[in-house]
């Protein structure tokens, strides 16, 4: 475990990217959304929401994307096993999510004591979690995270194996699988169950569980990956 956390102090270079940029962000979202509702003309007439969270999830994955590009290569160099990279990136990317969602948390309730920031504005307030505690809301927070870091870190992994070609096949490969669920959703008249199955889920499973679930998945097929990636 020191070993792990030696490593992951390793992937702490890059703390701007990992921790400053997305609580940056989050500092930064009440002025975002006064913007937004300027430029649509909005004057806190009534309750709304400004959707600005998939910003903080795109901002803090894309670290983890630079962590297996630049990093990676620069921890094998120190003779960094690959399983004990891939332990730590997994550490480091829970704590990321966990300390964001944290931060989310408390803006959320600093959020309701204000009246939505004087305007009911909605910007951390998620919905249909508004009948759970804080410590449900911070893991359905920090699940979303570590789903959007999981797929920064397994293209990572794809470009340090395959370099540009295997991105260019991940994603047109990934683009037309998706295509073609689709297609077949539409031709068998799936969507009506689908919208029915996500809509009986407990709000708890959907932000957190699936989540959590694909990156597991997909951390695995990562690990899978690094395992023959080269420096």
């Amino acid at each position: 475990m020191t070993r792990t956390l030696d490593v992951a102090r390793i992937q702490l270079v890059n703390w701007l990217a990992l921790l400053a940029y997305p609580l940056a962000i989050v500092v930064a979202m009440p002025l975002l959304g006064w913007v937004i509702d300027i430029s649509n003309g909005e004057t806190a007439t009534g309750p709304h929401e400004v959707y600005l969270l998939p910003v903080v999830c795109a901002v803090a994955a894309a670290a983890h994307l630079q962590t297996m590009t630049q990093v990676f290569p620069f921890a094998l160099g120190l003779g960094v096993t690959r399983r004990k990279f891939a332990e730590a990136t997994a550490l480091v990317v829970a704590a990321q999510a966990l300390l964001v969602g944290l931060v989310l948390v408390v803006f959320g309730v600093i959020e309701r004591l204000s009246g939505g920031w004087g305007r009911e504005a909605r910007i951390f307030g998620v919905g249909a979690l508004h009948e759970y505690g804080p410590f449900t809301q911070w893991l359905a927070y920090a699940g979303p995270l570590v789903a959007v870091s999981a797929i920064c870190v397994a293209a990572g992994a794809v470009f340090q194996r395959w370099r540009q070609t295997g991105i260019y096949v991940a994603v047109f490969g990934g683009a037309a699988l998706l295509a073609a669920a689709g297609a077949l959703a539409t031709t068998q008249d799936w969507w009506s169950s689908i919208g029915r199955f996500l809509g009986g889920q407990p709000s708890f499973a959907l932000f957190t569980a699936y989540p959590l679930a694909f990156a597991l998945a997909l951390g695995g097929g990562a690990w899978l990956v690094l395992r023959r990636a080269t420096a």
